[in-house]
């Protein structure tokens, strides 16, 4: 049978993507290139707007059992503490996960490929894309998998392959952008922890470099990230005991054991376009970041998520190609701002000259702990922008109206009451509609009409304080955002919303 979707690459925006699809019933492959899951990934965090898509999908508790909640980020010199950043509960009354997540991107991989198991898909291993061709109305790929190569027709092709995307390298985009001059390295160890505070993100600042350690569940050691020194980045290769002691000097740490060791170099890069035709790239195909905040994962699966429910209404004909469109427009801007944020900070940081080491030494734990302990705007105002709460679609063609403080291409606002946990009604990742007090007869004979799902809240106080306002109409996108406010409830000004799309309900019986 011939598949709707050829998705490359395994990794969390492709799995992502993947299960998404298999939740709308779209056909799709999945193939990757590697023999299985990674073994040592570098991703760690897992912030709240993803945790809001998997709760989407069923399985955001899952997730966070198996990971760690970050309780404090703890800035040390040696055995001593300096600072503390109490981290848990960041973000309280803003996100239903109000804190970041430690949870390895290998951990990760593997339950995102057992749900996909669960749906019946299994990834397609050591399988590779070697060329494809838009053909106009259908994608002709080459496949090669055990030494054989095959053709086989799709309808898209979305490359999840990583910096060195095949897919982007076929449609010819250009990856602007640079690589940071520090060799980084990666390594999970057995140490000596008793000073740490347990479920603590610990940072190690000095004046010429700087380490991260965090605990990792699934091994009970002790994931460490940092800089290789400079007089080792010349030799042709590099041992973790060539700088071992180093690191437990600066640290005051025993590390006993070295299950793996790897070192990399941090690119910054996003592609000139995220789709040509028939073809899409997300992830680490279309922008790959520096470590500052955790983004980078987190990223890619917004965009999976972004492009998984409108491929799946084109393809189940609920709606117009022309709505594929709007995967870039949404998605590229806020990769760039994103890169040229991070890029900043984390230049900031790792830099060689008195700036970036009275950083290290004098500012990040002593003023940013001050900052975020004394004052909430600022903790919210963190919370916001490290947890991605705040991308917003305003700019998109898909985006229209404003009620109350929300705008069209705002993310929902989340409601939780004793009578409305409004979140709940996300779980059918369909079209919906929203009216928090009442809705008028036009509104819900719409409804009946359209099998667009109605959701009338009884208005509360606390409500207007998230921005939204009493008896207005809130059209929600499948991905929880807003797609048109309208403070009247004007019917028309919807059927004409709908019909710039053809948008049905992404229900399939409807």
């Amino acid at each position: 049978m011939k598949s709707d979707v050829l998705i490359v690459g395994a990794g969390p925006t492709g799995l992502v993507l993947a299960l998404h699809l298999a939740k709308y019933g779209v056909s799709f492959r999945i193939i990757e290139k590697n023999a299985g899951p990674g073994e040592a990934s570098r991703a760690l965090i897992v912030h709240a707007r993803t945790l809001e898509f998997y709760d989407q999908m069923g399985f955001a508790e899952e997730v966070i059992h198996q990971g760690i909640k970050v309780k404090t980020i703890q800035f040390r010199e040696g055995k001593k503490a300096k600072a503390n950043i109490y981290f848990r509960d960041l973000g309280k009354g803003l996100s239903p996960f109000p804190f970041a997540l430690s949870y390895p991107q290998d951990d990760h991989e593997q339950l995102l490929i057992n749900k996909l198991a669960d749906e019946g898909v299994e990834v397609e291993w050591e399988t590779e894309l070697v060329s494809f061709m838009d053909e106009g109305d259908h994608v002709q790929a080459v496949i090669k998998k055990d030494n054989k190569e095959e053709r086989s027709e799709f309808s898209y092709i979305c490359g999840c392959d990583g910096a060195h995307s095949t897919v982007r390298r076929e449609l010819a985009f250009d990856f602007p952008g640079g690589t940071y001059e520090e060799l980084f390295f990666v390594a999970d160890v057995k140490a000596n922890t008793g000073q740490i505070a347990e479920s603590s993100l610990n940072v190690y600042l000095d004046s010429d470099t700087f380490y991260l350690f965090m605990p990792v569940r699934s091994t009970g050691m002790e994931r460490i990230i940092g800089i290789v020194p400079r007089n080792l980045t010349d030799q042709s290769s590099v041992a973790f005991k060539d700088f071992q002691s180093l690191i437990e000097q600066r640290t005051g740490l025993t590390i006993q054991h070295v299950n793996w060791f790897q070192t990399y170099k941090v690119h910054h890069r996003v592609s000139s376009h995220f789709r040509k035709g028939r073809a899409f790239i997300a992830g680490d195909a279309g922008h790959i970041h520096s470590p500052a905040g955790g983004q980078g994962m987190n990223t890619g699966i917004g965009d999976a998520v972004n492009l998984a429910w409108k491929l799946a209404a084109v393809l189940l004909r609920k709606t117009d190609e022309g709505i594929l469109d709007t995967f870039e427009e949404e998605r590229i801007n806020f990769a760039r701002t994103l890169i040229d944020t991070t890029d900043r900070a984390f230049t900031s940081i790792i830099g060689d000259h008195m700036t970036s080491k009275l950083l290290r030494k004098i500012v990040i734990p002593n003023v940013a702990p001050f900052t975020l302990r004394s004052f909430s705007i600022a903790r919210k105002a963190a919370f916001r922008r490290l947890s991605q709460i705040n991308i917003h679609y305003r700019d998109s063609q898909l985006s229209v109206g404003t009620a109350g403080k929300v705008h069209g291409g705002d993310r929902l606002p989340w409601i939780q009451t004793e009578s409305c946990i409004n979140y709940d009604a996300l779980k059918s990742m369909d079209w919906q509609l929203h009216v928090y007090g009442q809705a008028n007869e036009a509104v819900k004979g719409f409804a009946r009409v359209s099998g667009y799902a109605l959701y009338e809240f009884s208005f509360e106080k606390a409500m207007t304080k998230k921005g939204l306002q009493e008896n207005a109409l809130y059209l929600i996108r499948p991905d929880g955002y807003v797609a048109l406010a309208d403070s009247e409830q004007n019917v028309e000004r919807l059927k004409q919303y709908v019909s710039k799309f053809n948008i049905l309900s992404l229900d399939k019986e409807t």
